[in-house]
């Protein structure tokens, strides 16, 4: 499936972090400002890389360095500060992330979920003092106890599971306007397979029973540092096992959708469903095979 954030391009080049060794490496260096999940963007919408000798063109406060890695022979590093200036057209990753091309995408993701690993490991796990960078921004050391904190991220599944009439089971989260559908989706709990993951997740959430689970891809999702891990399911007939009984707490309607059904009511904008930039969507598109219309309101 061909979705955002997909597949990975640059080269992270682990080796050169140490010692910031990267910072002295020959060629030249583009640097992303970047402020929580904004980046710095182009007058048409692109991710504008700053060469570092015009850094000093903007007002750009002092912030710390992630490298990133390379393209070809281009370092490309991230300059993390509080809040990106208006004069860079600050703009969130995941509202540009399907307009974006591969390599941009692939270091913009990357940016941006190291930054936010950063903004809630500030301090130590083991004795609670500060922690500062290490190691070109991937790792955290305790100014005490030297304990050293990596980058976590966690695993969530999402599925989008038909039945034996070929519908598509999605549903609607009780915060959601009425129309807007998507396929479930939930972490992984610890000492889980994430098979069981998503059997679990889909049982507990409208009651349906899962057989047979396939994987379909993955998207890594740094809003603010998750692994969404995509899968087809079928549903379990047997004993009423596909009758959807809805829990009102995390799903508050669902609902087995036949592809005409969503290109009818997607053209009408009876129904809405994720934007491009969300696996969910790929999905969903995956299955249906053919024109959708319109996206997440």
């Amino acid at each position: 499936m061909d979705h955002a954030f997909s597949r990975s391009t640059h080269d992270r080049a682990a080796h050169l972090r140490t010692d910031d060794q990267w910072r002295s490496a020959p060629g030249p260096l583009r640097i992303l400002v970047i402020g929580g999940e904004h980046v710095a963007t182009t007058e048409t919408g692109g991710v504008a890389w700053i060469v570092e000798a015009d850094l000093a063109g903007h007002q750009v406060p002092e912030g710390e360095w992630i490298f990133l890695g390379y393209l070809g022979d281009v370092r490309h590093a991230a300059l993390v500060i509080d809040r990106v200036p208006a004069e860079l057209r600050p703009t969130s990753l995941r509202m540009i992330g399907p307009e974006i091309d591969r390599d941009d995408a692939s270091l913009a993701v990357h940016a941006v979920g190291i930054t936010r690993w950063h903004e809630r490991h500030r301090f130590c796990p083991s004795c609670g003092a500060a922690s500062v960078p290490a190691q070109a921004g991937h790792v955290r050391v305790c100014a005490e106890c030297g304990t050293h904190q990596f980058p976590r991220t966690d695993p969530a599944v999402i599925m989008l599971i038909t039945d034996d009439q070929d519908r598509a089971l999605l549903g609607r989260q009780p915060s959601w306007p009425e129309g807007r559908f998507s396929t479930l989706a939930g972490f992984v709990e610890p000492g889980e397979a994430l098979e069981d993951a998503v059997r679990r997740e889909v049982m507990e959430e409208v009651g349906v029973r899962v057989g047979e689970v396939r994987h379909a891809g993955s998207q890594p999702w740094p809003f603010p540092q998750s692994l969404m891990v995509g899968y087809f399911g079928s549903a379990d007939h047997a004993d009423d096992g596909a009758q959807i009984r809805v829990d009102q707490d995390e799903i508050a309607e669902a609902r087995w959708f036949t592809r005409d059904e969503v290109t009818e009511m997607t053209s009408s904008a009876e129904l809405l469903l994720p934007p491009n930039v969300s696996i969910s969507r790929a999905l969903i598109q995956s299955w249906h095979g053919g024109t959708i219309h319109g996206r997440w309101a």
